[in-house]
């Protein structure tokens, strides 16, 4: 069993940036390849970064390439995601999830735990 925690979102202007973090409880971390989502009102959960297990492979929506970076520090039990270059239409909820694999997906159906999620909001 794994819980996700997230936390670092908030109210940003364009062209700012945040810094998401995502904790998870439990000594098999590094077993886990992470995901970060995110859903905005009215619209499906989408994918929007992944890192492998041990963090060698990362993987990003195009929206989102060269702007976004993911992270992971397994000795914190951690996976990070840096948001550079904010944009109105990044406005959404962002979750981390988990999945026992070493590559992460963009499938949602892929993951077998998920966060609550944090507001991310881009002010024009």
């Amino acid at each position: 069993q794994v819980q996700l925690v997230e936390s670092g979102g908030g109210l940003v202007q364009a062209g700012g940036s945040l810094r998401l973090s995502c904790a998870a409880s439990g000594r098999t971390f590094s077993t886990y390849s992470m995901g970060w989502f995110r859903q905005a009102p009215g619209k499906e959960r989408d994918f929007v970064a992944g890192i492998s297990r041990f963090g060698s492979v990362t993987d990003y929506a195009d929206s989102v390439k060269g702007r976004f970076a993911a992270s992971r520090d397994n000795a914190k039990n951690t996976v990070y995601l840096q948001m550079n270059s904010l944009k109105p239409e990044d406005t959404a909820v962002y979750y981390c999830a988990a999945k026992n694999s070493i590559y992460s997906s963009w499938q949602i159906n892929a993951y077998d735990y998920w966060g609550q999620g944090t507001q991310v909001t881009v002010s024009s």
